[in-house]
């Protein structure tokens, strides 16, 4: 590994949803003290994204809360893509929209769309402990249509929600059925106003399981990204476990690292941060 590759997000619609993920701030099932709000100025996201390229990301992934991509949302993500693509910002775009059909993941690839994130969070077998509003399988499904329809497949999940070893190996056995692009490794960070009060696992175990997902899957770009900055110590460790991938600035609801101290930890580490997707 001598290439870092470095993705931003947008919060494009935020606090909406009405699903019950027991890990997830913005359900409106859950009194979460986050910013809630419609559809951001399309203007507002095309500066976001400018200051992303500037931030060395070549990923900019744009995230709608909700089940799925429905008519608005697809509406509001086509429009936003052929903006986005006429500033010719030099970005990869990534939609994350939820539950999507085949065919309305092929209009956004018209659009402009390079890659889909729909993360599976965990094995088949313990989602159903923290959400009852939608299945596992819907998931998986979707990311089945992802890859279908020509476009990146982004998948991961959250580690420390209270699943067991057992639970990880089999959510890791999903991802390998996938084989997708990048895995998104998320630790959960806990909220007072969640049914999940506390993050199960160590910081020792945090290590092991990015290590245990890049053996597991060689072929995949590894990311991680929400609670990096509360499991590992510094980048040289999130490396070093087997990732080569993060999220720069802040995530959905949550604080991230400032932009430049992740820029200047990477380069004083003698690594260099990739120009494209392709490296």
């Amino acid at each position: 590994m001598n290439k870092i590759y470095l993705c931003a997000i947008s919060n494009i619609l935020s606090g909406s949803c009405k699903e019950d993920c027991s890990f997830c701030t913005q359900s409106s099932k859950y009194k979460t003290d986050i910013q809630r709000y419609n559809f951001k100025d399309i203007k507002t996201v095309v500066e976001e994204a400018k200051l992303a390229r500037k931030s060395k990301a070549i990923g900019f992934c744009l995230v709608t809360s909700g089940l799925g991509l429905d008519e608005k949302r697809k509406s509001y993500m086509i429009e936003a893509l052929y903006e986005l693509n006429f500033h010719d910002i030099g970005l990869n775009y990534i939609g994350c929209n939820g539950i999507a059909k085949y065919e309305d993941l092929c209009k956004l690839k018209d659009a402009g769309l390079g890659s889909y994130n729909h993360n599976l969070e965990t094995s088949q077998n313990y989602y159903k402990t923290i959400c009852t509003t939608h299945d596992w399988k819907s998931r998986f499904d979707t990311c089945l249509a992802v890859k279908k329809a020509g476009l990146k497949l982004c998948s991961g999940g959250i580690f420390g929600m209270g699943e067991s070893r057992d639970d990880r190996d089999d959510f890791i056995a999903s991802l390998r059925e996938l084989e997708p692009d990048s895995v998104a490794i998320n630790f959960f960070v806990p909220n007072l106003a969640l049914p999940l009060k506390k993050n199960t696992i160590s910081k020792t175990e945090a290590k092991e399981i990015v290590l245990n997902i890049k053996e597991s899957l060689p072929n995949s770009r590894i990311m991680v990204a929400g609670g990096r900055e509360q499991m590992f110590e510094n980048l040289g460790e999130v490396f070093e476990s087997g990732a080569n991938s993060i999220v720069i600035g802040d995530y959905l609801t949550t604080k991230g690292e400032k932009k430049d101290k992740d820029i200047n930890a990477i380069e004083a580490l003698g690594l260099k941060i990739a120009k494209s997707c392709d490296g």
